[in-house]
């Protein structure tokens, strides 16, 4: 049955209306922008001149969001990290806590690249693939990445300017190396600093909450402007792509993260309720950086301590990107797949280990992931084209991974407090209680 497209529309936007109704009295964040993805949606796919380039279009309402939200990021960061190392009277507890989240983090995002590299040789998604390039190689710009450059990266020369040009894992390590050394001052000296900090924490949260109230306009503009600037036909182009990334997730999800929580005794129930507000801003935005703040706050609020919060969220925001680093394995040998290049078992096992070092690199920004891509793709010396090629539907994975991100580090940032026995006494028979109900 063929309905008019008049009546098609009206009905979309009776459900869009409906949804608004209970938004109106369910006055929850999480609910709002849900119904804004949604209403975004509609309105991209019923009036895509809102997206027009040309013109002003909605797309800015998601930038002011955006940069609104990356002003936060950080002073956060130092003063959450700062806290979190000098705040500690015990150092050898740092290391201690240190060595444990990057064990953990080494080991789940190597399993995130398996995962990746296993559902892209399975769906065989790039292979006979014919797609039109729609994009120009002027319109994104990477340098090839050598070793040197990779290790210098890390290290700021000017905290400054890292923070002017967002590089958050060169505000991590300067933080780092800031509080290890207010942890070796005099009390007397320190105790102003520590203040200091603690309330310019304060302060940020506080800021954090006044720009989540536009998270619903910030969010649901992003979604419009995807839908009416490429509009949902390039869903059908590249729709065996598109789920085999999301379906590697889910059993990265599945078969990694709830593993990982039930062996923990970490209440399955009450975790996802806690982190449905940040990871839905995620998914909304495609950016770890609008949801960083609001995780936090949701850990903390789940019982996990302020000091381990404060160390492991903004470290595992530069070292723990599991979504990004399973798409990046994926979109990898999806590229071979186009160009009609096989890869052998041991290239893609070298390139696992390449997509270890470079993904560390990956910034908590929409489509950073490209450029870590490009310089992936050009050391094995495979084309371009097919790079540029998923830059039309990079937005739609995007989300998936940038959400899985997030959940990834508040699971990370539980696991820590548990092996450290910091979690609550109630959380903890909590939790036992849910994994002898499971």
């Amino acid at each position: 049955m063929h309905f008019p497209a008049a009546v098609l529309m009206t009905a979309r936007w009776l459900l869009v209306a409906a949804l608004l109704v209970h938004g109106w009295f369910k006055r929850s964040l999480t609910t709002w922008i849900f119904v804004a993805m949604i209403v975004g949606a509609v309105a991209g796919h019923d009036f895509p001149q809102i997206a027009d380039d040309r013109h002003v279009n909605v797309r800015v309402l998601a930038l002011i969001f955006l940069r609104l939200i990356k002003t936060v990021i950080a002073p956060l960061i130092f003063a959450t990290l700062v806290v979190g190392i000098a705040g500690h009277s015990d150092m050898k507890a740092v290391g201690r806590m240190g060595i444990k989240a990057i064990v953990f983090f080494e080991v789940v995002t190597t399993l995130a690249l398996v995962i990746g590299l296993f559902a892209i040789n399975v769906s065989k998604a790039g292979v006979g693939a014919q797609i039109p390039v729609t994009t120009s190689a002027s319109d994104l710009a990477a340098q090839k990445l050598t070793a040197t450059d990779t290790i210098l990266h890390v290290f700021p020369e000017n905290i400054a300017k890292s923070i002017a040009e967002g590089q958050v894992l060169q505000v991590v390590v300067f933080s780092v190396l800031f509080g290890i050394g207010l942890a070796g001052v005099r009390e007397e000296r320190r105790k102003t600093m520590l203040t200091f900090c603690e309330s310019l924490a304060e302060v940020m949260f506080k800021f954090t909450n006044i720009v989540m109230l536009f998270a619903p306009i910030g969010v649901g503009a992003a979604i419009a402007y995807t839908v009416g600037h490429t509009g949902l036909g390039v869903l059908v182009n590249l729709a065996k792509l598109i789920a085999a990334l999301y379906v590697a997730l889910i059993v990265f999800l599945v078969g990694v993260m709830l593993p990982v929580l039930w062996w923990m005794k970490v209440p399955i129930r009450a975790f996802l309720k806690a982190i449905a507000e940040p990871a839905t801003i995620a998914f909304g935005t495609a950016s770890s950086e609008a949801a960083l703040p609001s995780a936090m706050e949701c850990m903390e609020a789940f019982g996990v301590p302020r000091k381990v919060v404060a160390f492991v969220m903004p470290t595992g925001y530069s070292f723990n990107l599991t979504g990004s680093t399973l798409y990046l394995s994926l979109a990898a040998i999806f590229v071979a797949q186009a160009s009609g290049i096989h890869m052998s078992i041991g290239q893609q096992l070298l390139l696992m280990l390449t997509l270890m070092l470079t993904s560390k690199g990956v910034a908590g920004v929409s489509r950073a992931a490209m450029v870590i891509l490009l310089a992936t793709v050009g050391t094995f010396g495979l084309p371009i084209e097919p790079v540029f090629v998923l830059l039309g539907i990079d937005q739609l994975m995007d989300m998936g991974r940038t959400a899985v991100n997030v959940i990834g580090n508040c699971v990370a940032t539980v696991v820590v407090a548990k092996w450290e026995g910091e979690m609550p006494v109630a959380i903890q028979a909590s939790g036992m209680r849910d994994a002898v109900r499971d």
